[in-house]
């Protein structure tokens, strides 16, 4: 799968607001609004996942190669990923839910 089709905007299953693609050259993988997740890949950007849980921001952790992570549990299956926080972007996660978190 290439960078170019994981990159589409979505309607977030958790709290319904649209979400923009990202254009800084990364992708996203979680809403900016709730910070939910859907449970779609086994390995990251793979897809390959037939769960489709929603993924629940559940704490942040550091990362020092990624920086900032959230850390999502599954409500269906209970697998836990992390995934980058999205900051410096044209729709970035909102910082109130992030620090939140953190605490």
């Amino acid at each position: 799968m290439s960078r170019k089709n994981e990159n589409t905007g979505f309607i977030c299953a958790n709290c319904g607001k649209a979400v923009t693609a990202l254009t800084n050259g990364s992708y996203r993988n979680h809403c900016p609004h709730c910070l939910y997740s859907l449970h779609v890949d086994h390995i990251p950007g793979d897809r390959s996942s037939d769960c489709r849980g929603l993924m629940k921001p559940i704490s942040i952790c550091w990362n020092s190669k990624k920086g900032y992570q959230i850390v999502h549990i599954c409500e269906l299956c209970g697998a836990e990923k992390v995934n980058r926080t999205a900051i410096d972007c044209n729709m970035p996660d909102d910082m109130d839910i992030v620090l939140r978190l953190m605490k």
